[in-house]
């Protein structure tokens, strides 16, 4: 995909964290992967004001343009991911209010629910806290996201993968969804967790979720 779509489509994204409560104001971002390093939004922009020029190219070494605009202060965890994942294309990083919430009790999504699996494992993780925009930060996230697709963040939010844009937002999406059902359930007395045999089913499952002919 040309870097032409790849603005629009990060743009059209993030275009999208307000409307669907996954981040407020300018908080969250999202990255695409392309040949020599990835493409990123940028800080301090609002949504609704920024425009393909204003996001940001970072290499694989962590260098930009600094004639342009600065990269989010997460570019590290992005590109962390990029050179430890490489069959991930996009990430998504928002501050989504349950999954916050949970996350800001330092605790992991466990198995109550079958689409848990969806982010590649039996739990949703959570990172351990470090300071953000460091590289402690990044280094912590790489960690909960062994095998995994998606993790929480120790009081800040949740980072999502996919192969594409659509992909990590749908996907940061479901782990919003997940985070409100598990704290509804911990409510009305505490859900009753799928044993770990189920859970393996559930990941086998989801190998072939969405392909034709499944």
């Amino acid at each position: 995909m040309s870097q032409k779509k790849l603005r629009k489509g990060i743009i059209r994204t993030v275009q999208k964290f307000n409307a669907t409560a996954l981040s407020m104001g300018t908080s969250g971002n999202v990255s695409a992967r392309t040949k020599d390093g990835f493409l990123i939004t940028p800080t301090g922009i609002a949504y609704n004001e920024m425009h393909e020029e204003d996001i940001v190219f970072v290499d694989f070494e962590g260098s930009t343009d600094p004639s342009r605009a600065t990269p989010s202060s997460e570019w590290r965890i992005h590109r962390d991911i990029y050179h430890s994942r490489p069959e991930i294309k996009a990430v998504v990083h928002v501050h989504s209010h349950y999954a916050t919430a949970i996350a800001c009790t330092r605790q992991e999504i466990p198995a109550f629910h079958y689409e848990v699996a969806l982010a590649g494992g039996d739990t949703i993780r959570c990172a351990d806290y470090a300071t953000f925009g460091t590289q402690a930060l990044s280094d912590n996230i790489a960690i909960a996201l062994k095998d995994r697709t998606a993790c929480l963040i120790a009081n800040h939010g949740q980072v999502a993968l996919g192969h594409t844009i659509k992909q990590a937002f749908l996907l940061a999406q479901t782990v919003e969804v997940l985070a409100k059902q598990y704290t509804l359930s911990k409510h009305l007395g505490g859900p009753v967790l799928l044993s770990e045999e189920e859970m393996k089913i559930n990941l086998e499952k989801f190998k072939h979720y969405g392909v034709k002919g499944k």
